[in-house]
């Protein structure tokens, strides 16, 4: 039960000749004003003509009537709070025992498919830290939609198109060379490189050893110089490009990630999709010549006036119109990426959520643009915008990694402290907040750690769990059995307000949902456990409160409920965040 949900039905009830919906049922900000809080009379007194205080006295007196409610108070201008009754709450026992870790799924998004773009990095390296965030903030995000009911595809765009791929193909056909045995130095090949050699990392080492194995001295000059590129550029592209995304994938695999779709930019082009999106646009007076106004921070005489083709970005809402044509007649990112998310709508996608860097922020406005343009209203673009993730070891910044030459991987950080520590931790802060990654705390074991405070609860549950099957046998203590059993001990304030915490979780999981907010998850779990963990505390100090009183059986079931519905939500939290909770602390 969603008891939320549950007293909205009851509040429209009660107020037959009001809209259904527009207010708010929510657990007051301050816990001393009872579980409940609605500000249906404020909401609700204009279209019935009435006033906000008396419609919150007249709601107030119909629900005091609720067999749930133990009290009903008008405060302010009219918001009503509800206090519940102990014996409603100790009953959601049973229900979050009978749905077990599907406790919390919602049909919210009954529906609305929904796709989720997330990682998306150019095919040029290995992923690092920063994509490491965006992997994590995605993947959870995808798991918390499918839990509130949403139809999820989780999709990676391949950026494969460009001139950093062709500059990804000569990188590795030097390594090719150098597998050849080639006598060229670095700096040879480099300054007969277009535009310098770009890629320097060990890491396409591997790649140009395994050129070398497939195609022999084929691909190269006399001696092992460097060819004609008509010869080898496409073919080392393509071939480079796949040996990357293998690592790709193998490193978010590594990470508990594995996206159904992944969708090639270079595809798109060569399907010729780009130029069909751009002639519905024109078709549509969406794209125009135009001379754009010198950018913020840039002197007058500094810029250069031209006309360009720009897409109407300023009819939707951006700042500006938009280039979609380079100097040299090419298209421009912008113009490629309108034509993939034209195609996610000609999917049959109606909300699309793309989670980028931090760095991409200024590009929201014209995506969202793009997306009202081309989807007339049938899609909507939300972004989740990643900050930059701080490293610290020792107090001091992770030293870069030697394969990557230029950062540190996401596999150095998996290395370091096990995936589950790395997904968590990345879930800690909204995405938009700058985060550090302190290798040193998260071995605490302490509550300053969540990983360790979150999983420490679980743990607890399940140890004394196991201790429980011990003393009365392991059908006594099944979650079935324990639904049943009697929950009238369960009176003290703290274990009534770990009951509170728990018959929050299906409202954390609609409104992270809505919010597309996966963090969310992680600061409900933290809570919960806080909770847990003062129970035990006190529980530690007066006997009548511990968990296993083998001369109080039926006080020790209550209260077995109540452990093992604490470990049911605290694992249903750790599946969205793609964490797998722990049976034991060693």
């Amino acid at each position: 039960m969603n008891i939320f949900h549950a007293f909205r039905d009851a509040i429209a009830a009660a107020l037959p000749d009001a809209p259904p919906d527009g207010f708010t049922v929510e657990p007051p900000r301050d816990p001393a004003h009872g579980d409940i809080s609605t500000n249906a009379a404020l909401v609700l007194a204009k279209p019935l003509r009435t006033n906000p205080r008396a419609l919150g006295e007249q709601l107030a007196e119909s629900l005091r009537a609720h067999p749930a409610v133990a009290a009903a108070a008008v405060a302010g201008p009219g918001f009503v709070n509800l206090t519940l009754r102990p014996e409603f709450l100790q009953d959601r026992l049973a229900d979050i025992l009978a749905a077990g870790t599907d406790y919390g799924n919602s049909t919210l998004g009954q529906g609305v498919r929904v796709n989720v773009e997330y990682v998306s990095a150019n095919p040029t390296g290995p992923l690092h830290i920063g994509h490491c965030r965006g992997a994590v903030v995605g993947d959870a995000l995808a798991n918390l939609l499918a839990k509130a009911g949403y139809d999820v595809t989780r999709e990676y765009y391949i950026n494969d198109a460009g001139a950093q791929v062709d500059a990804l193909a000569w990188a590795a056909y030097w390594r090719y060379l150098q597998a050849l045995g080639t006598t060229l130095t670095e700096a040879e090949f480099d300054a007969r490189v277009p535009g310098g050699l770009q890629y320097r990392g060990d890491y396409l080492i591997p790649v140009g050893e395994a050129l070398a194995r497939r195609h022999g001295t084929a691909l190269a000059g006399p001696n092992a110089t460097p060819a004609d590129p008509a010869r080898w550029l496409e073919r080392v592209r393509d071939e480079t490009i796949a040996a990357m995304m293998e690592t790709v994938r193998e490193d978010l695999a590594a990470l508990g990630v594995r996206q159904e779709v992944f969708t090639s930019e270079a595809a798109l082009v060569r399907a010729r999709a780009v130029e069909r999106v751009l002639a519905e646009l024109e078709a549509r007076d969406l794209i125009h010549v135009g001379v754009l106004e010198p950018p913020k921070g840039q002197k007058p005489d500094d810029w250069e006036p031209r006309p360009q083709t720009l897409f109407r970005a300023s009819r939707f809402g951006d700042d500006i119109d938009r280039p979609l044509r380079k100097s040299d007649g090419s298209n421009t990112y912008f113009a490629n990426d309108i034509a993939y998310h034209a195609d996610k709508i000609a999917r049959g996608f109606t909300r699309l959520i793309d989670v980028w860097g931090a760095d991409h922020g200024g590009y929201v406005k014209r995506m969202q643009a793009a997306v009202q343009a081309v989807g007339e209203g049938r899609a909507t673009l939300e972004i989740v915008l990643c900050q930059i993730v701080h490293l610290l070891k020792g107090g001091e910044p992770m030293r870069m990694s030697k394969r990557a030459g230029t950062f540190v991987t996401l596999r150095d950080l998996i290395d370091e402290v096990g995936r589950d520590v790395v997904r968590f931790i990345m879930l800690t802060r909204r995405a938009d907040a700058q985060m550090e990654f302190d290798l040193d705390k998260v071995r605490l074991e302490t509550k300053d750690n969540p990983v360790f405070y979150v999983q420490y609860a679980h743990a607890r549950c399940r140890s004394v769990l196991r201790h429980a099957a011990e003393a009365f046998g392991a059908e006594a203590v099944a979650p079935a059995a324990l639904a049943r059993a009697p929950r009238g001990a369960l009176a003290d304030p703290a274990e009534l307000a770990l009951i509170r915490a728990l018959v929050q979780w299906p409202r954390v999981v609609e409104q992270a949902a809505q919010a597309a907010e996966p963090h969310r998850i992680a600061f409900a779990l933290y809570d919960v456990a806080a909770t847990f963990h003062a129970l035990w505390n006190k529980g530690r100090e007066e006997t009548e409160l511990r968990f296993i009183r083998t001369d109080a059986r039926e006080e020790t079931m209550a209260r077995l409920a109540l452990v093992s519905a604490t470990a049911t939500v605290i694992a249903s939290g750790l599946a969205v965040m793609g964490v797998e909770p722990v049976e034991e602390m060693r």
